[in-house]
């Protein structure tokens, strides 16, 4: 509670004082004190520097503790040399929360490293720390700029809560000449006290937040990380991100440049997919998104509806969409007759619409249109889709685009194909009057797509409790995963079937006549599999099919010879795809559940899909169905479809067994789970207990 009053006082201060306050122009010292000036900021203030009795007119004195008063906010625009002995002195005052601009960074560094020294010091004292390396904080809704870079001064009050590891992302978005509304914009550097996580906190306090913006090198903090994220959807505070590292070579310049992992970014789409994060790739499709979030509007049931003026940027419109999977209105009979009763002859009424005829009050065509078209109840969003190249007040596409959004409720954007080709005047007055202005044809239409997105999610019914396995059965599989022994073949098996996945039923035997025993228990035909492999294709470790005790011992005599005498007899299961499931240890959010393309294709396709658990069969079977490989379930060549409501409950209750016993595993592989008409069976699983994934690191 400490901290997060720490926090609050530092981003709502009454009062700033700014060491290495400085009159020399376009230097950090002196945009620090023009920027709170510009800000608006009507608190108390002093600039701290022995040089100058007064900075931009405001008294300077030799040292913080001479300010007369005691700030709740220092400005350290000092560098690395000085900035010890600054943090102790200003918590020597009592400050409540200090900005640190520079990077916090020795050549060599000392021991312990000045960003120890300077995170103990703020600890001690109960101080909130923005940085060190950041560009600083702007309160916007309360005039609080504690800034040292130059940043735009026509920044106004909005709906938008940004918050940036990146110090250049986060200038770069407070610049852009968009239909942006921060409440709120952090640079939060290396988080010497203060995370991502409590900057999210405190932005949805804010009535106003309807936005959250993420640059997202890591997270420093996983618990308050899922807090954060659980609130904003419990509060239906959009949340969109911009995750870097996703690649080895990314993963370690985010090490360097921040001193933190970036993480498996799997996790990340888990984690994200669980709360209703929209994941964005490029600062241009962020802007894209959170402009037209920030609107406010919520999709309609339905899909996108779209007029434009060129029939060739209407087949583009056409592609791109069914590249992003962003689904199209299918206007109803009625609304088509009212578009075509309009239209000039050889243009066909249809969705996307190209309205462009003749030149013949064509802006008035384009009004009627749009409305019969945005009115529609198939019509969940309207994209009025042109090349804003004119601004004219009367009877242009902005002209038309005004009214439009004026007569619907729904999402309205325009959206321009070439982004250097949008006059600024006529995009800048839609802004103003509260239109998004989309600059790019496919990452307007991902905007769209994650309004559906976020559509379809809040429309899925609350989560369903899953059925416990009994008490006795999680001790006694916690008791046998501490002890560390891998599990293979039948107690693999034996795991999952107690947490209710369906496995094929497994003997394990070391022995001829136990192979021939467990072919009689089992009944013919069986399949017979080596234990010494984990990969046992790879060394003719399966034989399938065995169809009598001749044929099997005949198998397990030549297996043996070669392998040893370890094996499992298995029932043989109906045809069906194969699938793979299995269960992940991520380092910074634990236990995930994996899906995946089966058999080889698992390593071959790369294709997998990791979920946060737990998972119902509902959010289970959305799962799979981001799989690539999906098509396979519904059967091909003749195949019949496999029964995918099975896979989704097998899915489902291995989440249980990961929320279980998840922080005694590694990994469990299962794979294949084979998926058949009329159910699914494990027939091979590998789980590996937490205990021996770390002796095998230390040796």
């Amino acid at each position: 509670m400490a901290a997060n009053e720490a926090l609050r006082a530092m981003l709502e201060a009454r009062s700033v004082a700014m060491v290495g306050a400085s009159p020399k122009f376009d230097t950090p010292g002196n945009h620090m004190v023009k920027q709170l000036i510009i800000g608006g900021f009507s608190g108390e203030v002093a600039a701290v520097n022995p040089r100058y009795d007064e900075v931009e007119g405001i008294a300077c004195y030799p040292s913080l503790g001479e300010v007369p008063f005691v700030p709740d906010l220092v400005l350290l625009g000092v560098g690395n040399r000085r900035l010890g002995r600054q943090m102790e002195e200003a918590a020597d005052r009592g400050v409540r929360g200090v900005v640190v601009f520079a990077s916090g960074l020795e050549d060599p560094p000392d021991d312990p490293p000045l960003t120890e020294r300077l995170r103990c010091i703020a600890a001690e004292a109960g101080m909130a720390v923005c940085g060190a390396n950041c560009m600083g904080f702007a309160n916007v809704e309360r005039g609080l700029r504690a800034l040292a870079f130059e940043e735009r001064a026509d920044l106004e009050p909005g709906n938008v809560a940004w918050i940036s590891h990146s110090g250049s992302a986060f200038s770069a978005l407070l610049h852009a000449e968009r239909g942006i509304r921060f409440n709120l914009a952090v640079s939060t550097g290396q988080e010497l006290t203060t995370t991502m996580a409590d900057y999210m906190l405190y932005a949805l306090e804010r009535e106003s937040t309807r936005v959250i913006s993420l640059f997202l090198e890591t997270v420093r903090d996983p618990e308050g990380f899922r807090l954060a994220l659980q609130t904003a959807a419990e509060r239906d505070v959009s949340v969109v991100a911009l995750k870097v590292g996703r690649t080895p070579t990314s993963r370690r310049l985010v090490t360097a440049h921040s001193g933190a992992l970036a993480g498996d970014d799997a996790a990340y789409e888990a984690l994200f997919d669980a709360y209703g994060v929209a994941r964005v790739g490029t600062l241009n499709e962020m802007a894209d998104l959170v402009e037209l979030l920030g609107a406010g509007r919520r999709a309609a049931s339905g899909g996108l509806a779209a007029i434009l003026d060129s029939g060739g940027e209407r087949a583009h419109l056409v592609d791109a969409a069914a590249d992003l999977a962003v689904p199209l209105a299918r206007p109803s009979k009625e609304t088509l007759q009212s578009v075509a009763s309009r239209l000039e002859p050889g243009l066909p009424a249809v969705n996307p619409l190209d309205a462009w005829g003749t030149d013949n009050d064509p802006y008035n065509i384009f009004l009627d249109c749009s409305r019969y078209l945005a009115d529609d109840q198939a019509t969940g969003a309207f994209a009025y889709v042109v090349d804003l190249h004119s601004d004219r007040a009367e009877r242009g596409h902005a002209w038309a685009a005004e009214r439009v959004w004026a007569s619907t409720d729904k999402p309205f954007a325009v959206v321009c194909g070439v982004t250097s080709a949008i006059q600024d005047s006529a995009a800048a007055h839609l802004r103003t009057l509260g239109i998004p202005v989309l600059e790019d044809v496919a990452s307007g239409l991902r905007a769209f797509l994650r309004l559906f997105e976020r559509r379809d999610a809040s429309a899925l019914p609350p989560p369903t409790p899953l059925d416990p396995v009994p008490q006795e059965t999680v001790r006694r599989w916690r008791e046998v995963l501490a002890a560390g022994e891998h599990l293979g073949g039948a107690s693999a098996l034996e795991m999952l079937a107690d947490y209710g996945v369906p496995v094929a039923r497994t003997v394990a035997a070391a022995d001829l006549p136990g192979v021939l025993a467990a072919a009689k228990r089992l009944g013919c035909p069986v399949a017979l599999k080596t234990l010494a492999a984990s990969h046992k294709t790879e060394v003719a470790g399966v034989k399938l099919g065995l169809g009598d005790e001749t044929a099997l011992a005949a198998a397990y005599r030549e297996m043996s010879s070669r392998l040893g005498p370890a094996v499992t007899v298995q029932e043989m299961v109906e045809p069906g795809v194969e699938m793979a499931l299995g269960v992940a240890h991520d380092l910074q959010f634990g236990p995930l559940v994996m899906v995946a393309a089966g058999g080889v294709l698992i390593e071959t396709l790369g294709d997998r899909r990791l979920g946060l658990p737990p998972l119902d069969e509902v959010r289970a079977a959305k799962l799979i169905d981001r799989l690539a490989a999906r098509p396979l379930l519904d059967g091909v060549r003749g195949a019949p479809p496999a029964n995918v409501d099975a896979l989704s409950r097998a899915l489902s209750r291995l989440s249980l067994l990961a929320m279980d016993l998840g922080d005694l595993i590694c990994a469990v592989d299962v794979n294949p789970i084979v998926v058949g008409p009329y159910g699914c069976a494990a027939v091979d699983a590998l789980v590996e207990p937490r205990a021996i994934s770390k002796q095998k690191a230390e040796s």
